[in-house]
């Protein structure tokens, strides 16, 4: 008899606790990021002391640092770089993933089963284990250095999850809609454009954000395939980490300029973000 009020009194309870808990997980995530931000404007030594100093005066003598590297170019050639690699790259992925995640969803394809582990087991392989082969083929292929190879590599590697991420979203789309789009005489390209992408737009744009988080933050590749013209962003970073001299204001301020893109990027798209996320949860 008494065990029905008290389960909305638990809930309630449980409400209360989640909230604080949420703000206080958010807050450990955002601390280290403030804490980048605050020393980018702080000196070489202010910035170098145990413990802290948060007091001490603030400077942008970082952020002139980092602007004025690189010669008169400064470190638009490297942004350039990471722009067009990780722009391109996201729009070839959306271009290939969602006609891929109709087929294997809407339209699935014999064994598509089989079909979604060879994509998963496709990421199963470490970076560093295809470093040596990918770099044979672009010293062969006269593709070393250039930031196109940085485009190809950038789409065959996000291309595994991008079709995973899509395939959820567009199994959420009714059938009756599809029927009636083909009752109506539409082909497979109208369908794709006109019917699939408005209706799945929150997860494409979810799936180009994810895509092109992890194309701009990738290093490994484009530290050992690019040199000095195809230069991304994160390789011109680790430039500033230097074995003399102090260099921990001015690594936080470029890390703090190179993240602006993906942050912009996170609240342009942020309502899309949440609802593609969500798009594919609940059945």
């Amino acid at each position: 008899m008494n065990s029905a009020p008290r389960k909305p009194l638990r809930r309630r309870r449980t409400g209360r606790l989640l909230g604080p808990a949420a703000w206080l997980c958010g807050l450990l995530f955002f601390l280290p990021v403030a804490w980048m931000v605050l020393t980018s404007f702080h000196s070489e030594t202010d910035a170098a002391t145990n413990p802290p100093s948060v007091g001490a005066p603030l400077t942008l003598h970082g952020y002139r640092e980092f602007f004025g590297a690189g010669g008169g170019a400064g470190p638009w050639p490297p942004l350039l770089d990471s722009v067009t690699a990780s722009v391109v790259s996201t729009l070839l992925v959306l271009l290939v993933s969602v006609p891929a995640a109709y087929a294997l969803s809407i339209k699935p394809v014999r064994k598509w089963r089989d079909v979604l582990f060879f994509f998963l087991s496709t990421k199963m392989l470490p970076l560093v284990a295809g470093l040596l082969p990918v770099y044979l083929v672009a010293q062969h292929t006269r593709l070393l250095d250039n930031i196109w190879l940085l485009v190809i590599l950038y789409t065959s590697m996000n291309l595994p999850i991008a079709v995973w991420m899509m395939r959820s979203f567009l199994a959420e789309i009714p059938v009756e809609i599809l029927e009636a789009a083909e009752i109506d005489g539409a082909g497979l390209t109208t369908t794709l454009t006109r019917i699939v992408a408005p209706v799945a737009m929150p997860g494409i744009a979810a799936t180009a954000l994810i895509a092109f988080i992890f194309s701009w933050n990738e290093l490994l590749f484009a530290r050992v395939l690019t040199g000095v013209v195809a230069g991304t962003a994160p390789v011109f970073l680790t430039g500033f980490v230097t074995s003399q001299g102090l260099f921990l204001a001015k690594v936080c301020a470029a890390a703090t300029v190179v993240s602006l893109p993906v942050i912009a990027a996170g609240f342009a798209a942020q309502d899309k973000l949440v609802q593609g996320l969500s798009l594919g949860a609940v059945k």
